[in-house]
């Protein structure tokens, strides 16, 4: 490729798309690699080959199909990572349902609109989780559950919903266990399963993922065999993975990173998946990577800097790593060297993308020269096309900031039943609009600047909060940090810093500003600085900048600046 003198690229591949539902590829990749480990979950003591990981695939799909579940219902799966995740994200689509995400952290008012949004006819749950009493709120949303037949919920509050399965060993009143569905098939059920395999199509909705927005209500992205099957086998691809490779996944499979970067990377290349709990644990995580020889890890930043700073991390043999992916939100440069060198992890990719583009856009390839995958997300992803546009939608020269626009096979199929909103996101060229800042260089590497709606406009002046926090995080006594704008009377906007500092360091304001004097423009210094011990983050380990702007509003006494 030329130098880019424009922000616009595509990337050209000679290896193609991926034509087969996910249900056909993976029964390919159970007879390729029958005997291989294909899952193993740590705090479950399961270990199962691709061999066995199909076998009860294909029970619990069948078994599906016996509820009198249709292809194109909608089954949602509230629960945290465990097997029994896996099977039913495979089982859902041999079936042809579709699968909706429940985020573990939901409480009853988000529950309660994400199975009435989708019109959820059966939900997938755990018991509990932490703090979590899953079988309690079904109870409070639905007390028909009491006196029910399992499978026969007719709940005023939840008017589609008809049938619930809980994880549990221990029945619940009006539930079905899942350990019980296997054997609700008969030989009609696994005919009929086998017939599906070549009635379902690549293009079909198989998985409804709720994206958190900061405002109003979360929006379904629905995404289809064809979106997450190519994403998995690529961003695998990109890491160079084989079946040789031993992936473990500590993000939650609720989310693309951990069910389309993680499950469907490893199952389309025959890599091993392992779980080293039920949710982030960076000790259990240690003990996964050493006791499993694990080649490869997935997290977001801010999962690796609990893994570095663990008071035991010197103890683990992390040698057998070389991979992985950091994404979700964006990647400080000192904890990526520190993942490169720490770690073992000279193959490290970073990856860029969002739930709506199934996810990956981006990614950093595992030869690219180390300041060009620390520094960047990397080139675009095979198949998908980028630009860069101004506020009128015009592209803007290669090096200059704009919104970053995605398009290709990789872009959603719309939010469900929500054709506005659908609208506003996906233009009639077919462009994905993701509200990222991002900059093209003449070679096609990706820098993301921030969120449109995060930049800060300080007395006229455009400041971009990750410039600055890249800054911050040279301070030898900053653990983590995160930059927002405020109100201000003045200049419109000023700049607040956020700051968790490494244990036992004793620093003030004073030495903060010190440390950017002379070293970044004086308007880029923030004026306020609050240290704290963490920051409010969604359960995927995004940031939520707006929490902190509310917050410090109100601590600061602060009015949102109005214009006319």
């Amino acid at each position: 490729m030329g130098a880019l003198t424009q922000s616009y690229v595509n990337g050209a591949s000679a290896l193609p798309l991926l034509g087969d539902t996910v249900g056909v590829h993976f029964d390919r990749a159970a007879v390729r690699w029958a005997d291989a480990e294909a899952l193993v979950a740590r705090h479950q003591n399961v270990r199962w080959t691709y061999a066995e990981l199909q076998r009860r695939v294909d029970a619990c799909a069948a078994g599906l199909l016996a509820l009198e579940l249709e292809p194109g219902d909608r089954v949602g799966l509230w629960s945290p990572n465990n097997a029994e995740w896996v099977v039913t994200q495979f089982a859902t689509a041999k079936a042809g349902l579709i699968l909706v995400n429940i985020n573990p952290a939901y409480r009853l008012t988000e529950l309660e609109y994400a199975l009435n949004k989708v019109g959820c006819k059966a939900l997938v749950t755990a018991g509990s989780f932490k703090s979590s009493d899953y079988v309690g709120m079904l109870g409070q949303l639905a007390p028909e559950l009491t006196a029910c037949t399992p499978g026969e919920l007719r709940a005023a509050r939840l008017p589609t919903l008809r049938t619930v399965i809980c994880l549990d060993d221990e029945p619940h009143a009006g539930m079905l266990r899942f350990a019980d569905l296997a054997g609700l098939a008969g030989e009609a059920e696994r005919q009929r399963l086998t017939a599906l395999a070549s009635v379902l199509q690549f293009d079909d909705p198989i998985n409804i993922q709720f994206t958190s927005g900061t405002t109003g209500s979360p929006k379904g992205a629905t995404l289809t065999h064809h979106n997450i099957l190519n994403n998995g086998f690529f961003v695998g691809e990109g890491m160079r993975l084989t079946a040789r490779d031993r992936l473990c996944i500590p993000v939650p499979l609720y989310h693309c990173f951990g069910m389309v970067l993680g499950v469907l990377a490893c199952v389309t290349h025959g890599a091993a998946m392992i779980f080293p709990s039920d949710g982030f644990e960076p000790l259990a995580v240690l003990e996964a990577l050493e006791a499993e020889h694990c080649t490869a890890v997935h997290g977001v930043p801010t999962m690796f800097i609990a893994m570095l700073d663990h008071p035991r991390f010197d103890q683990f043999d992390l040698s057998a790593l070389r991979s992985g992916i950091m994404a979700g939100s964006p990647c400080p440069i000192e904890v990526m060297k520190r993942v490169h060198d720490d770690m073992h992890m000279a193959q490290v990719t970073i990856a860029y993308g969002m739930t709506e583009t199934s996810p990956a856009s981006f990614q950093s390839a595992v030869d690219a020269p180390l300041e060009r995958r620390v520094g960047t997300v990397g080139q675009v992803h095979p198949h998908v096309e980028v630009k860069i546009v101004d506020a009128e939608r015009r592209i803007v020269p290669a090096g200059a900031p704009g919104e970053l626009l995605t398009r290709g096979y990789c872009v959603m199929r719309g939010y469900w039943d929500d054709a506005e909103r659908t609208a506003e996101a996906i233009d009639a060229a077919g462009w994905m609009h993701t509200g990222d800042l991002a900059t093209l260089d003449a070679a096609g590497y990706c820098n993301i600047v921030g969120r449109l709606k995060d930049m800060v406009i300080r007395g006229g002046e455009n400041v971009y909060p990750r410039e600055i926090e890249e800054y911050l995080y040279r301070h030898p006594h900053v653990r983590d940090v995160q930059v927002i704008g405020v109100p201000d009377s003045r200049y419109g906007e000023e700049l607040c810093a956020w700051i968790a500092l490494r244990d036992g360091a004793v620093v003030t304001p004073d030495d903060i500003k010190d440390f950017c004097r002379g070293n970044i423009a004086h308007y880029k210094i923030p004026r306020y600085i609050k240290f704290v011990d963490d920051f409010p983050m969604t359960v995927t380990g995004k940031i939520q900048k707006f929490a902190m702007r509310e917050q410090m509003i109100a601590e600061l006494g602060l009015q949102e600046e109005t214009t006319a």
